[in-house]
């Protein structure tokens, strides 16, 4: 297990506790009552820890390198019925964005989502989770896919970005974007969008339009991560804590504003601390985001889509 610098004091304790066991394993010494004081204590810390975690805590939880990524949710929803589909059809496969169909019970699903690597190796591999345009063009092929065959959408959004280098420009990284928007919006079936670790900019929103958006509950949504909107406003990455309170990206900002309709609860102390709860409680948002939205028309399903984005930023004097 790796600790966050906020979390020592309970990496101190949980030390303390295997210290505590081993003695106790190898000797004749009774050390119960010792390591139940030590386990209340731990629970007390945990409780006290993660209740009150700020903005950047939370940003940093959800760059967990333990979290579970894209993939894993997949593999832990559909089992062995995840059928991966690759290519834009234009220019090549980009691994940063994987898509494909997949069984949840008995109804299939279109899951596209950014992947992350585990490593060195497959970080570089998967490009750290940043898509380039082929990527959202896949992501918009596979879609279009759906649609044709009247299978409902997932995406799950986990990046910290799409790619901004110039060979993506020159592949046109915006207009990638921006025609997925589009077409995401008047897409005649259900799509259903979790953010499950970071949502960064246009690189979440290429394919964060939906007609149920989700958060995990220590993920982030916003137009800039907190170190960017750090080095621009004070040139310095030093200010990237007050930066992340000022952007109001957490889950909690992003529902008291409208923009997500539900926070999926998390494990206490992260996704990655147990990830089967983690999995079961996206599945059940999913069932039933789709069960509210399977019997609406093609056109009732676009025209509430485009009412839901048409009433955001509205406020009252």
């Amino acid at each position: 297990m790796e600790y966050l610098e906020f979390e020592l004091p309970i990496k101190e304790l949980e030390d303390q506790l295997d210290k505590c066991q081993i003695i106790g394993q190898e000797s004749d010494v009774d050390v119960t009552e010792t390591c139940k004081q030590i386990e209340l204590k731990l629970s007390e810390t945990k409780k006290e820890i993660y209740k009150n975690l700020s903005a950047w805590q939370r940003v940093q939880l959800s760059r967990h390198p333990n979290r579970p990524y894209t993939l894993d949710h997949i593999h832990a929803l559909c089992g062995d019925s995840f059928l991966e589909l690759h290519g834009d059809r234009n220019v090549k496969d980009d691994k940063a964005m994987i898509g494909g169909l997949g069984k949840i019970g008995d109804q299939t699903y279109m899951f596209i989502g950014q992947q992350k690597g585990y490593n060195t190796k497959t970080r570089q591999y998967r490009n750290f989770g940043m898509s380039n345009p082929e990527g959202y063009r896949k992501a918009l092929r596979l879609m279009k896919s759906a649609e044709k065959f009247g299978i409902p959408v997932v995406t799950l959004i986990d990046t910290p970005g799409a790619y901004p280098g110039l060979e993506a420009e020159e592949r046109g990284q915006g207009e990638a974007i921006a025609r997925n928007i589009l077409e995401m919006a008047r897409l005649k079936v259900p799509i259903i969008t979790i953010i499950i670790g970071e949502g960064a900019s246009g690189g979440a929103l290429g394919i964060g339009v939906g007609d149920r958006v989700m958060m995990l509950e220590n993920t982030w949504y916003s137009v800039i991560s907190p170190e960017s909107c750090s080095s621009i406003l004070w040139r310095s990455w030093e200010y990237k804590e007050q930066a992340a309170e000022a952007l109001k990206l957490t889950a909690k900002d992003m529902k008291r504003m409208k923009l997500v309709d539900l926070i999926i609860k998390e494990p206490l102390g992260g996704a990655h601390t147990n990830r089967d709860k983690t999995f079961s409680a996206v599945k059940d948002a999913i069932l039933k985001s789709y069960e509210d939205l399977k019997n609406l028309s093609p056109k009732e399903l676009v025209k509430q889509r485009m009412q839901k984005y048409d009433e955001m930023g509205v406020y009252k004097d």
